[in-house]
């Protein structure tokens, strides 16, 4: 069994379908890729299940538990957590207790407890924030305050607030949003690191480069429907995902462009395997 397995997950608005019938899975171990052109029902497909969006029908498993009646607090403490395309940021904190907060994860009752058990889990949190500064290269910004960060580091703090909170699988919703190029390899070395510690990952991005080097397999949307699946050389190649990209008018050259490239990359070692 995958560590999240979809089935048949439908989200509708009436009669528009952002979601049709998907079957998608993220196992263990492994970073899996979502990309498709605008539109195509990406981020609704997140929403849906870590419970922010209520599903038309279908169901969703995380590890071994079906999450139909789980809220999205719930699902979070579960392991299954994501990141937001926007970034908020506690603007009078540092970047260290954005992070904190997340690990701590408090409940209404937190400040309770913490005058009962002032010192309660606090150098287990904090461990946990050493680590998700660590993985994407962020410890000397621990300090800082989010206004003294460029919007390339701002969005790697969100990756690595997500982290602090020790995942089992990360959902990342277009992280490289705004990134420049060497930003974008930059994070997916990062992201491939995390694989390291023990979190799976699933990465929704329109960065195309950085999806198909990182990725162990990918799932192309359009149209709320799964129109390709593979490895990434599967899924470069693939004619359905050149047509929703550029046009049935580009197909047969940029399938013949697409499967060289995949073979350049795979010879080079440059792109994941799963």
């Amino acid at each position: 069994m995958a560590l999240l397995e979809a089935r048949k997950l439908t989200v509708s608005y009436g009669g528009l379908y952002a979601n049709d019938d998907i079957d998608l899975d993220c196992e263990s171990g492994k970073l899996v890729g979502l990309i498709g052109p605008n539109g195509a029902g990406k981020t609704t497909f997140i929403d849906a299940i870590t419970g922010f969006t209520p599903l038309t029908g279908g169901t969703v498993t995380f590890d071994g538990v079906d999450l139909a009646d789980k809220r999205p607090d719930t699902r979070a403490s579960m392991g299954l957590v994501r990141t937001f395309q926007s970034l908020e940021l506690f603007e009078d904190l540092s970047i260290r207790d954005n992070l904190l907060v997340a690990a701590e994860q408090p409940k209404w009752y937190s400040f309770l407890a913490d005058i009962v058990l002032p010192n309660r889990g606090g150098s287990a949190f904090r461990e946990q924030v050493d680590v998700a500064l660590d993985a994407l290269g962020l410890t000397e910004l621990g300090e800082a305050h989010p206004s003294d960060l460029s919007h390339g580091q701002r969005k790697l703090i969100g990756v690595a607030r997500a982290l602090a909170a020790k995942p089992k699988l990360l959902l990342l919703d277009e992280p490289a949003a705004g990134l420049d190029t060497q930003e974008s390899q930059k994070l997916g070395r990062h992201l491939r690191g995390f694989l390291d510690l023990g979190v799976s990952l699933f990465l929704i991005d329109h960065d195309m480069g950085l999806v198909l080097n990182v990725c162990d397999y990918i799932y192309v949307l359009d149209f709320g429907k799964v129109i390709a699946h593979g490895t990434p050389a599967q899924v470069r190649a693939d004619p359905a995902v050149i047509t929703a990209y550029l046009g049935e008018s580009a197909g047969e050259a940029q399938a013949a462009e697409g499967a060289a490239l995949g073979s350049s990359s795979t010879s080079n070692g440059s792109e994941a395997t799963p």
